[in-house]
């Protein structure tokens, strides 16, 4: 009997569309049923190869050997993965197998894990495409009811491996040249150099910024309080002598109501999250970095199925999803989102012009609840956060306008204009979603914050009970977080003085995807190129060197955003994929050729006296993500030592966080305050203390997700984890 295979991007999904489809039988990478076999990738199986397949040559890095540019690229098997492969590709040789359903993530990565596969493993029949938005069961049902030929999506797939190939000829070209110029380990990509350029330029803004003195006027006027303004609404005073002036004319005196102006208004709610907006929010609210968000979305879509596909660039939904909407209302009336969701379910028809636009939506739509009933008490308290902030935007879009009463009023003392504003609250609206009636922006901004203000009207006479001039120094720009960077990656534009740059890059997509950006961020610190202090990135002096010797188009943030431009064309069938890939061939050779007559200096200013055991070179003291490392220069020798890793464990003289130091059975928690225990003391300690197994499950998994480099507290916990278990 004929049978389908099905192949998935991982095993949680392979078993989630196993049970739909009734596979039940277990087998070697693979799980049987009587119509379908499910199979699964471990996220890529199948890699483009590297330089040294085409040429022996190239396993030692040599300028002469550069630009590499082969005329075909080459596929290889992934040796973490191979056995995997090995699974899949003989069930892709079984006779009994008919027809393969692609059920990768649908998108364009997810259509590149499988065509490659397909491509490596010789597959040569018929192949059909399950695109869907949610692993709910009736979503895959609905999905296999409908599949598509996979020829539909070859120019998805054409667009994927056309980013793959130009990634990897500007990147190994670049970086190798980089490396071999300037005997540093230095990379650089495509998206990831204009980031860090953007880093860098800020970086530079903030050390020349001078502060400048400057001074505010306020009245307080009994009832409510002023601030002075000039004819050009600018409140800032940068002479203390005029400031001192307006005080002196203003004090003791009585002022006019000269303007006193209501106005009714409505503010529209904000659209859906898309992924990069979700990563906003849970930055700044959270202070989850762009990685970790896509993480635990990633994770309520898989294993919980509560959201849709977190993997978008869409902020909207079509008019199919739209007749669904009263169902997904009905999964998250529970707990806190009950009275609100069945509030607007009572209300029908719901509010929809602020979510429907079948014109913005592309492969995915919005991040949104699916019509799984949730059970919150499942959610890590991490899922259960960004949870939460797309069930409250999802229930704010489909709520009324908030609605409020604006009066601004100006009050005249001895001709110097002082201004103030209140608001009334007419309709909550969307806002009671989340609430609070003021929104951020209003409380960021310190001139127009509102107040409660009392009946006025024009012509009022208000006595001046006080007057005072406020000192204060201008700030330079702040320093990018990850809220902040992946607003600039998406919209470079508005960080542009050009405007005939602005306009073109206003038509691009930014640099990099939804998809991507995190993983650029992570790359950039990884490399040691930039460093968190606190929420803030801070590229570091290799970081800030390597944008003053990479070739300057590198930099561009206008000419990486055209190529996401142009790969969202070849996507859609309206650009040649070939076409692109011979520009980036000839690009590539062009960054080589600016590396090799670069006459810039490249200078380690964090070299330690410390040699390395292996080839002997000076180490460098580099700054990790959770921790102090000392790293070889050599990228050949890649020796790396750990000084310390910053824990999760507290000082009990201070409660600042410790710092694990040492290696083997010398390994101490250490504190800035002075305080020092061994680790063994800690952990016993700590089983005195009657810490529960939960407790330092929690503890490793934190450690694990954050510091995998370097799990040397997480192994001793663990040891004491089973020596409790086998007690038990």
């Amino acid at each position: 009997m004929a049978k389908t295979l099905v192949l998935t991007e991982k095993p949680s999904v392979a078993r989630d569309i196993a049970g739909v489809l009734n596979c039940h039988q277990k087998g070697t990478g693979c799980i049987f049923g009587d119509k379908y076999i499910v199979t699964w990738a471990l996220g890529h199986l199948v890699t483009l190869a590297d330089p040294e397949a085409y040429n022996d040559s190239y396993k030692s890095w040599n300028m002469d050997d550069l630009p590499i540019l082969p005329e075909k690229m080459k596929l290889v098997v992934i040796k973490e993965t191979a056995g995997q492969f090995r699974s899949v590709q003989a069930l892709m040789k079984r006779n009994e197998i008919s027809e393969l359903v692609i059920a990768t993530d649908s998108g364009r990565e997810g259509e590149l894990v499988a065509r490659w596969i397909m491509q490596k493993a010789g597959w040569n029949k018929p192949a059909k495409r399950l695109w869907i938005s949610s692993q709910t069961d009736k979503a895959i049902k609905e999905g296999f009811a409908a599949l598509r030929p996979s020829g539909e999506y070859d120019n998805l797939y054409k667009s994927a491996e056309a980013r793959a190939e130009a990634d990897w000829l500007v990147g190994f070209n670049v970086t190798r040249a980089l490396t071999c110029r300037y005997n540093a380990q230095l990379s650089a990509g495509r998206v990831q150099t204009p980031t860090l350029a953007m880093l860098v330029d800020r970086e530079r803004e903030i050390r020349d910024f001078k502060p400048v003195d400057y001074w505010t006027v306020q009245v307080n006027a009994g009832a409510f309080t002023a601030t002075w303004k000039d004819s050009k609404s600018r409140s800032m005073i940068f002479s203390k002598e005029k400031a001192d002036s307006i005080v002196a004319g203003v004090s003791g005196g009585e002022g006019v109501l000269t303007s006193v102006r209501r106005e009714y208004k409505n503010q529209a709610p904000p659209a859906a999250y898309d992924l990069t907006e979700l990563q906003r929010d849970a930055n700044k609210k959270y202070a989850y970095t762009a990685k970790q968000t896509l993480s635990y979305m990633q994770s309520l879509y898989e294993t919980h199925k509560a959201l849709t596909y977190p993997r978008t660039d869409s902020r909207y939904i079509t008019d199919d999803v739209a007749a669904t909407l009263a169902d997904r209302l009905g999964s998250i009336a529970v707990g806190s989102y009950k009275e609100p969701a069945q509030e607007l379910l009572r209300k029908r028809p719901l509010r929809t012009k602020y979510i429907v636009n079948n014109s913005k939506v592309t492969d995915h739509h919005a991040i949104i609840p699916t019509d799984e009933q949730i059970d919150l008490r499942r959610f890590s308290p991490e899922e259960r956060n960004i949870f939460d902030l797309v069930v409250r935007r999802f229930i704010a879009v489909l709520s009324p306008d908030f609605e409020y009463e604006e009066t601004r009023l100006t009050l005249t003392v001895n001709r110097h204009e002082f201004y103030a504003k209140g608001k009334i609250v007419k309709n909550p609206g969307w806002k009671a979603a989340y609430g609070s009636i003021l929104s951020s922006e209003d409380e960021d901004n310190e001139d127009e914050r509102d107040q409660s203000l009392p009946p006025l009207r024009q012509g009022d006479r208000i006595k001046i009970i006080a007057v005072k001039a406020l000192s204060g120094k201008t700030k330079p720009p702040a320093r990018y977080n990850e809220a902040t960077l992946l607003t600039a990656m998406e919209n470079p534009a508005r960080y542009m003085e050009n405007k005939e740059l602005r306009e073109v890059m206003e038509t691009t997509s930014g640099l990099g995807t939804p998809a991507t950006r995190a993983d650029i961020i992570e790359k950039l610190l990884s490399s040691f190129c930039v460093e968190r202090r606190g929420k803030e990135l801070v590229p570091t002096a290799k970081g800030i060197q390597l944008i003053d010797i990479v070739p300057a188009e590198l930099r561009s943030a206008e000419l990486t955003a055209r190529w996401e431009q142009t790969l969202s064309l070849i996507s859609k069938g309206k650009a040649r994929d070939r076409a692109f890939i011979e520009e980036m061939r000839d690009y590539a050779a062009k960054l080589v050729a600016s590396v090799k007559s670069g006459d810039m200096k490249f200078v380690h200013d964090n070299m330690t006296r410390e040699k390395c055991p292996n080839c002997g070179k000076f180490l460098l003291d580099v700054k990790g993500k959770k921790g102090k490392l000392l790293v070889c220069p050599d990228r050949e020798c890649g020796y790396r030592k750990n000084v310390y890793i910053e824990t999760n464990a507290r000082c009990p003289n201070c409660h600042k966080k410790l710092e694990l130091r040492g290696e083997g059975d010398k390994k101490i928690f250490a504190c800035i305050c002075g305080y020092r225990e061994k680790l063994s003391d800690f952990e016993k300690r700590r089983s005195e203390a009657g810490a529960s197994k939960t407790d330092i499950r929690n503890y490793l998994n934190s450690r694990t997700e954050t510091d995998s480099a370097n799990p040397a507290l997480a192994q001793q916990l663990a040891k004491w984890m089973e020596s409790q278990n086998n007690k038990s």
